[in-house]
């Protein structure tokens, strides 16, 4: 399954069942900004690939004033399983992305110049980024909410110490081939 939407409704699911309006409205809440969505209709659709790949089970509870019940939806344990190695796999995603930049910066070797300007706006866009991170949300939050804070402040403050080590690190390679001249010149 490759549609990260799909593996992040899995994990709705797997904190607390649901049904497709209530999980789509979790979806905002939760990753509204980071993951965006067309619509519910996404959700509904990955209900259905989660519930043809056996990792959600569709159950209903007793039908509210006469109406049709709502089909609720649960993990099965092989979603539980399945949603466990997604997130384990998600480490090395981290460290292809990051490897993928390095290589995208090497293009500028024989243009150190201009990598050191693309270095030197990467910092710069860190540095801005760095002030978001810790913010209070000034809301009261229960504890999923504050353990979630709480791991997201970490991850960024750790990921923003290293980047900017990172990236003091390649300027600092790139200045030595602006003042010693690209491989080969």
């Amino acid at each position: 399954m490759n549609s990260e939407v799909y593996w992040l409704l899995l994990g709705l699911v797997i904190e607390k069942p649901g049904y497709g309006h209530e999980l789509y409205q979790r979806y905002e809440r939760v990753y509204g900004e980071l993951a965006r969505i067309s619509g519910s209709s996404h959700i509904y659709a990955g209900l259905d690939v989660l519930e043809r790949r056996m990792l959600v089970e569709r159950f209903s509870l007793g039908a509210e004033g006469g109406r049709q019940p709502k089909p609720h939806y649960r993990a099965t344990r092989a979603g539980v399983h399945s949603y466990e190695q997604w997130l384990v796999k998600r480490i090395d995603f981290e460290r292809q992305r990051h490897e993928l930049l390095a290589r995208q910066l090497g293009v500028f070797a024989r243009s150190p110049a201009v990598g050191l300007r693309v270095l030197e706006r990467l910092e710069q866009r860190c540095l801005e980024g760095s002030g978001q991170v810790g913010t209070p949300s000034g809301r009261r939050l229960g504890l999923r909410d504050e353990l979630v804070d709480d791991l997201v402040n970490e991850r960024l403050r750790i990921a923003v110490g290293g980047t900017l080590s990172w990236l003091r690190h390649a300027i600092e390679r790139f200045e030595a081939l602006v003042r010693n001249g690209p491989p080969g010149a």
